[in-house]
């Protein structure tokens, strides 16, 4: 990939991760509530061993997730963007945003960008998103988007212990929502 893309909404930027994001995803990661679904609460170390994982999926792959930050402020908002480590249940957009900035529908208006470019850019045909089954918050974004609960799922190791709901939806079904 010769030049990493940047995405924009009405609120957001959604660009490739760096090292400075560390102390947002940090701080973010620490949070217990914010934490509870997306794998639980991180030392910083492992922030850093995820974060980087990110920027070398990006490099390897070709996507990741974005880091999204206000427009006007810079303020970061969390992580979201296409997803599909090794093992993975599908080709996934999923989200994480931190807890002070909770349902003023930043999840959906960055989800929402991640598909366009995931289904136009990536050419995916199918997207899912994995969600622990109590996560109601999540649902309710995924609902939002048009994505339907397809079936119950696993993770890869080591997050292979807890079931996942599987929802999603197809390119053509993204594309006819779009319009």
């Amino acid at each position: 990939m010769s030049a990493f893309p940047t995405l924009t909404t009405e609120r957001l930027i959604l660009r490739v991760p760096t090292s400075n994001d560390l102390d947002d995803w940090a701080e973010m990661m620490a949070d217990e509530e914010t934490a509870k679904y997306i794998g639980g609460t991180m030392p910083r170390s492992m922030v850093w061993r995820g974060l980087m994982c990110m920027i070398g999926a990006w490099h390897e792959m070709g996507f990741a997730m974005f880091t999204a930050r206000d427009r006007n402020s810079g303020a970061f908002i969390g992580r979201m963007g296409p997803w599909s480590p090794e093992g993975w249940p599908g080709l996934e957009v999923g989200w994480a945003i931190k807890r002070s900035v909770w349902r003023q529908g930043y999840g959906v208006e960055a989800a929402a960008v991640c598909m366009d470019y995931a289904v136009d850019v990536l050419g995916w045909a199918n997207i899912i998103h994995t969600i622990d089954p109590n996560n109601e918050g999540s649902k309710g974004v995924a609902r939002r988007l048009g994505s339907n609960y397809l079936t119950p799922g696993r993770l890869p190791a080591p997050h292979d212990k807890a079931e996942v709901e599987v929802w999603g939806q197809s390119a053509a079904q993204w594309r006819l929502r779009r319009t």
